[in-house]
Order: structure tokens, then C-alpha cells, then sequence
């Protein structure tokens, strides 16, 4: 099983790194604030306009360390990677595979079939621990949409109809999403998923950790081979990396919205942690983000049975887990690509 090693959040968006040995140095203003060993890390992720030293930049393409570069706000600005080492055959089946509309919809079904089970388990979750406390009527009527929806992605006879059903299940589990915020209702109130930009606090809250898992989802592709700028249910788009969004779409549910839950409802992160812009936007501030990305790495570390493999694993490497899976499909060596299934 792949060792998960820690990423490095550099947030303060006026640091600089560069390389000393096998050192990263992170200055401010031309002084010294911390010292950080190479080794202990498999991947950086910068916020913010000041940047990283050629050497630096060069010793990570090097090592396989990749270094995603993000605006102060978490919108993704670009990602830096070595020499591809992969299987051109892989790669070459993978391009084959998604120009083929047919063996596309073999795979994104499942993409989308665990989805909408990890959604219904979550709003699963909620009706048993906290069934005095929300509309339990409003939550099964939607637990039996989102199972309709399970059964019609696994039979979609298109790309076209799979990503209708998908919407529509999407819509109907974020319908009851603000019934699962159980505390500090009168600050965080979601009605709707609003993306570019976020207009409320829970949704700054799922787009900047949805762009969070996309860097491990490609990440993960990447350590394995395949290209994540090559999907089959997002199509391709200059810039964009769609096997990384197809990847993630399953480990949204489990992995991302139960944190953001988990987080308002502890009270981990509050109402000062936010600023809103005077286009109407509203932003994680830089406290705020500490506050997530602590969060983030500890929830990574803990460990869940793997529903496929039978093993134990942390949940910070379920996004490598599937894409070896997935390149075993791809190979030939799986005759359907298993997906997480949260148990």
C-alpha cells in the first residue's frame, strides 16, 4: 500500500520558498520563518501572488512533488509537474477509452452510481442520529429519489441522460443539505450550491475544499499513469482536468461535505472566519483557511475499511486507491471499475 506523506499549505500569500539542500525555506520580507525537510512531503499547495524559486520548482518536478498554485481566495491558478515517467499504453488506452462515447458511459456511470449512494448515505446518517431534530418525512421522500436516481444512472443509455440524472439527484440532496447544519443556523444558511463565486459560507466552504480533493484526484492519477485532463464524464476541455473531476465526484459526499457538516456543527469554524466581497462573494479569510486545512489534514489520517480491498487505509489515500483501481479496469484486469462505496 502507497505511504501517504503530508502536503505542505503555504497561506500566507506574501511567502516566498526556495530550496536550501534538501530544505524548503519560507521567507517573509527577506527573513527566515520556517524550515521544512523535503522528504516529509508529497506535494505543496501555495496560496497567494509570491511564488516559489527556480530550484525549488525544479527539485519537486524532479522527486514527483507537485506544486499546485491557488489564488489567495483558493481558485485554482495552476499545477506543476515533472517529466511524465507513466505507461504511454496506458495513456493510449485511456484516450481510446474516452473517445469511445459507449466504453465512457461504462465508466461514468459507476462515477456517478457512487456519488449518489455516498449522498444517500449521508443524508442516511443524519436521519438516524438526529431524527428529532430534522424533517425526517422531507428526508426519506428525498433518500427515495436519490435511490430512483441510484437505479437510473446504473441503466443511463447516454452520456446525456447520465448527467440529467446526475443533476437532478444533485438537486435533491442539496435540497435538504441545510437541514443537516445543526448548530450556528443564524450564520450559516445554504439554499442552493453556488459555485463562481461562492455566495454564502457553507458554499466557500465545499468549493474550496472540492478544490482540494481535485489536486489529490490528480495527484493520484498522475502516481499511477494516467492523464487527468482526460475524462469520460466530464469531456474534454483546454485547461481543464476532467478525469480529476470525474474521479472526485464519488468522494465528494464522504470525504468533503461531511467536513464542512462536521465543522459548522463543532463549531470548529465560525462566522469571523469568513469576509464577503462587495461583489457579494464571500471568502474564506486567511484565519479561516488555517482553521480548514488543519481540519483537512487530520480528517485525512483517519482510517476506514476500503469496501473493495477488504483493508484498512487512511482516508487521505482513497483517491489513490481508486485510480489504481481504475487503471486496472482500463489495463483489462477488472471487468468493471469499482467504485467507493461508503459503508
Amino acid at each position: 500500500m502507497r505511504q501517504m506523506l503530508n502536503t505542505l499549505y503555504v497561506t500566507t500569500g506574501d511567502a516566498y520558498l526556495s530550496l536550501d539542500g534538501e530544505t524548503i525555506v519560507l521567507t517573509l520580507d527577506g527573513e527566515v520563518l520556517k524550515r521544512y525537510p523535503l522528504l516529509n512531503f508529497e506535494s505543496i499547495i501555495k496560496f497567494g501572488h509570491m511564488g516559489v524559486s527556480p530550484a525549488l520548482l525544479g527539485h519537486c518536478a524532479r522527486h514527483n512533488i507537485p506544486v499546485c498554485f491557488l489564488s489567495r481566495t483558493g481558485r485554482f491558478l495552476a499545477r506543476i509537474v515533472g517529466e511524465y515517467r507513466g505507461n504511454v499504453v496506458l495513456r493510449k488506452q485511456q484516450y481510446r477509452v474516452s473517445d469511445d462515447e459507449n466504453q465512457s458511459l461504462k465508466i461514468a456511470r459507476n462515477f456517478v452510481a457512487g456519488k449518489i449512494y455516498n449522498a444517500r448515505r449521508v443524508l442516511d446518517r443524519a436521519l438516524r442520529d438526529h431524527a428529532l431534530r430534522i424533517n425526517t418525512d422531507l428526508f426519506k421522500q428525498k433518500m427515495e429519489y436519490l435511490k430512483d436516481a441510484l437505479n437510473g444512472a446504473s441503466e443511463a443509455p447516454s452520456l446525456e441522460v447520465l448527467r440529467g440524472i446526475e443533476g437532478r439527484a444533485s438537486t435533491d440532496y442539496f435540497g435538504v443539505f441545510d437541514e443537516m447544519i445543526l448548530q450556528q443556523k443564524e450564520n450559516f444558511i445554504f439554499s442552493v450550491r453556488s459555485r463562481r463565486p461562492p455566495l454564502d459560507k457553507v458554499n466557500a466552504l465545499l468549493s474550496f475544499l472540492y478544490t482540494l480533493l481535485t489536486h489529490d484526484c490528480a495527484s493520484a492519477l498522475e502516481t499511477v499513469g494516467l492523464d487527468p485532463y482526460v475524462g469520460f464524464l466530464h469531456r474534454d476541455r483546454p485547461g481543464r482536468m476532467s478525469l480529476a473531476l470525474d474521479l472526485m465526484e464519488e468522494m465528494r459526499p464522504f470525504i468533503v461535505d461531511r467536513l464542512v457538516l462536521s465543522m459548522i456543527n463543532r463549531k470548529q469554524i465560525t462566522v469571523s472566519d469568513f469576509d464577503t466581497e462587495f461583489v457579494g462573494s464571500v471568502l474564506l479569510n486567511d484565519e479561516g483557511r488555517k482553521k480548514v486545512l488543519v481540519a483537512w489534514q487530520e480528517a485525512k489520517q483517519d482510517r476506514i475499511k476500503h469496501p473493495f480491498l477488504g483493508e484498512s487505509i487512511s482516508r487521505g489515500l482513497i483517491p489513490h486507491v481508486q485510480a489504481q483501481l481504475l487503471t486496472r479496469y482500463i489495463r483489462g484486469d477488472l471487468d468493471e471499475y469499482p467504485p467507493f462505496f461508503w459503508k
